[in-house]
């Protein structure tokens, strides 16, 4: 499903993750906040952009996974907002409609699983959020 979204938008994916790296998360967890990052990264790029995924290990109890994305970005004012409880309805770059409750149910969910979530953005140029969790073994 979310590569026949990025494929319409004729956008890029990459994933480089090293498939030794394993985390300590509830898979279901796991996969609705990665869904979601993903999901967002497709309907904030524009046609012909690119997503990376990478996943990490970046010390020997703690793995970095981490989206970027050649989007349009967020202004350095709205990004306090993206994980507190506010219904903001935007749009994406083919008008895609999202309500902001997707990353405050992603930073939930992360923390459940004893991890962390941020993002860094700069506007015109994309996003990259991150989730640190715990290595697994």
């Amino acid at each position: 499903m979310l590569y026949d979204k990025a494929e319409r938008k004729k956008i890029e994916l990459v994933a480089i993750v090293d498939e030794k790296i394993s985390v300590f998360a509830d898979v279901n967890m796991f996969n609705t906040v990665l869904r979601n990052l993903i999901s967002n990264a497709i309907k904030f790029t524009e046609a012909s952009g690119t997503i990376r995924v990478f996943a990490e290990q970046v010390e020997n109890n703690l793995v970095e996974i981490s989206i970027s994305d050649t989007g349009i970005g967020i202004k350095p004012e709205d990004i306090d907002k993206l994980f507190k409880v506010n219904i903001d309805f935007t749009y994406g770059t083919a008008g895609e409609k999202g309500n902001g409750l997707g990353l405050v149910l992603c930073k939930d969910l992360i923390e459940q699983c004893g991890g962390t979530i941020g993002v860094e953005s700069e506007v015109g140029v994309g996003s990259w959020f991150y989730v640190c969790l715990p290595a697994k073994g």
